[in-house]
């Protein structure tokens, strides 16, 4: 039966931890410092979400059958 090598068995566990640590630790730090972004509060009559413009209503009258 042949020697099990556990030196390179240990070398490549340990890489992998190393590894799996340094990417918690960079991901870890940036989640933890940004801060959710606030939104403006929208203004009614300022435009913002549908509008009837030209375009619009261009694209519904060549899209009909």
């Amino acid at each position: 039966m042949k020697a099990i090598d556990f030196r390179r068995r240990k070398f490549l566990l340990t890489a992998g931890i190393g590894g799996a640590s340094a990417v918690a630790a960079v991901t870890g730090g940036t989640l933890m410092t940004t801060a959710p972004a606030e939104r403006p509060a929208a203004s009614p009559g300022t435009g913002s979400g549908y509008q009837a413009t030209p375009h619009v209503r261009n694209y519904y009258r060549t899209a009909r059958i």
